[in-house]
């Protein structure tokens, strides 16, 4: 009679079937994509770094805010980073303004006469005097957003009469406005200095974007006026240049 043997299990090279279930369930089949990330959580990515590590905590950075909102009614609420000098200069910039749509507004009035009816230099003045009171109302707009106070001082009385024996009226009066743009570009710059001087890159945005740029092309159109009414002479050209300004 033969006995048999008892049955042992056989061993395998490969892993048995309890560590293959746990490796497949622990890792990547991509190796380097699972290193990639390992490296990632362990080293931190650089694009969810903290740049400072420090918290924003609104609640507490607020309170130094708070303590400085005015109790006194006279004060303005809106009021901040605002310095003196620069309240002051717009209040000068408005009184800038303000005079020279006020000589704008003596040179229309010259030129409508029934004895000068030069209707194309009338309208040419009347509609920069009108420019320049919008930008004195600009200012005064800003003045009440910052916080400032507008405070109008006086304005001096132009000229009533424009004609010149050597030049002309048109020529004097374009020479004149010629003056009068580049006398208000240069307090412009005056005002963007006082702006960099106190650190407001607000005020000095505005009179960037809202006044200098349109300041430069008024001072080339002007000048090519004065140039082709020097062309023309005091005679029949002027005629001829004003109705272009008409029309």
């Amino acid at each position: 009679m033969f006995l048999r043997a008892p049955i042992t299990p056989t061993l395998f090279n490969g892993p048995t079937v309890n560590e293959g279930f746990n490796r497949s369930l622990f890792s990547s089949p991509d190796t380097t994509s699972f290193s990639t990330v390992c490296a990632a959580v362990k080293g931190g990515s650089s694009n969810h770094r903290p740049l400072t590590g420090v918290v924003f905590e609104p609640f507490e950075e607020v309170k130094k805010e708070l303590n400085l909102v005015p109790s006194v009614y006279h004060q303005s609420l809106a009021r901040q980073k605002y310095a003196d000098q620069s309240e002051a200069s717009i209040n000068e910039q408005i009184n800038v303004e303000y005079n020279v749509s006020y000589v704008y507004h003596a040179m229309y009035a010259y030129f409508d006469r029934d004895n000068v009816a030069l209707k194309g230099l009338a309208k040419f003045f009347k509609e920069s005097s009108e420019e320049e009171r919008e930008h004195a109302e600009k200012f005064m707009e800003y003045q009440n957003k910052r916080g400032g106070k507008v405070k109008l001082q006086s304005i001096i009385m132009p000229l009533s009469e424009f004609d010149h024996e050597e030049k002309g009226d048109a020529l004097y009066s374009m020479e004149l406005a010629l003056s009068l743009e580049k006398l208000t570009n240069e307090k412009l710059l005056n005002l963007h200095e006082v702006a960099n001087k106190n650190n407001d890159v607000q005020l000095a945005d505005f009179v960037e974007s809202e006044f200098l740029g349109e300041q430069v092309e008024a001072i080339k159109k002007i000048s090519e006026y004065v140039s082709q009414l020097r062309r023309v002479g005091k005679g029949h050209g002027v005629w001829h240049f004003d109705q272009m300004l008409l029309n």
